[in-house]
């Protein structure tokens, strides 16, 4: 009977120690709505990590900014405080230089052009200029090209956009370039936009349509002006540390997780570009 009990014992316990390992929780976040282009990359990449890690590894997700804007949150996975974000590659510069040239004006011709680029030798040599700075790059995904949107009047002509406040990323190459047309340009975290266009703080602001659509910025602005001046990648990050610590199985399951993610995130992308233009 003892050893009955002894062997009933181990047993649980062991299982109770598999199930601990599986309980292991990670965090990522967006700034946007689970709702949006955002909410389903990072949505899918949590069921994806779970399935095939076999439930070795849960992804906790949280939306809407609550771990704080995307320069946080990304300076958070660096720091290895949050395990994992998915951002704009907007404030990205601040951390991996080499991106800024993602950022140029009209860069790309198309979402065709932008995703081959990404999916290329080019986008895959760009990822790696990640590990230095302490994190892990997953995977590229999609906001789409950035339009612009004011309050105070139509925008035809690049003289339209003198003397106009608009809200920017805290991105070097886009403040340089908004600048050179005369625009007053105001880096703000994306948590405080809606709030910042309501109260007149700014005049407009500059997002994909998935972006404006799924912050309601319709609701707080007169004009849309499809200028498509910028595209606007996203990408998954993890902290570097916390990647290296995966087998060699649970990074490829990561690495294909995220994958998975921005196949979803772009064809969301493509629905609300087609959607927005009717409905905006």
């Amino acid at each position: 009977m003892k050893l009955t009990r002894l062997a009933l014992g181990l047993t649980l316990a062991a299982g109770l120690a598999s199930a601990a390992v599986a309980q292991t929780t990670m965090r990522i976040s967006i700034s946007t709505s689970q709702n949006s282009h955002q909410g389903i990359a990072i949505d899918t990449f949590a069921q994806e990590v779970e399935k095939r890690t076999e439930g070795r590894y849960k992804i906790q997700t949280f939306y809407n900014g609550a771990l704080g804007g995307e320069r946080e949150s990304i300076e958070s996975v660096q720091l290895g405080t949050q395990e994992l974000a998915f951002s704009s590659t907007g404030p990205v510069p601040n951390f991996v230089p080499e991106t800024k040239i993602l950022d140029v004006p009209f860069l790309f011709r198309d979402k065709a052009h932008a995703r081959a680029v990404l999916d290329g030798p080019i986008g895959d040599e760009l990822l790696t200029k990640f590990d230095s700075k302490g994190f892990k790059a997953l995977a590229w995904a999609e906001n789409g090209f950035r339009h612009m949107t004011n309050s105070k009047r139509a925008v035809n002509t690049p003289e339209d956009l003198k003397g106009l406040k608009m809200r920017t990323m805290e991105n070097p190459v886009h403040i340089t370039a908004y600048k050179a047309l005369g625009i007053i340009t105001t880096p703000m975290a994306f948590p405080e936009v809606f709030t910042a266009l309501q109260q007149g703080t700014v005049d407009g602001q500059e997002n994909p349509l998935p972006v404006i659509m799924s912050a309601k910025f319709d609701q707080v602005q007169k004009h849309l002006s499809l200028t498509g001046h910028v595209y606007s990648p996203a990408i998954f990050v993890m902290n570097k540390a916390a990647f290296d610590k995966l087998s060699d199985a649970d990074k490829k399951a990561f690495i294909e997780a995220a994958r998975e993610g921005t196949k979803a995130n772009r064809a969301r992308v493509d629905e609300d570009e087609e959607k927005g233009v009717a409905d905006l």
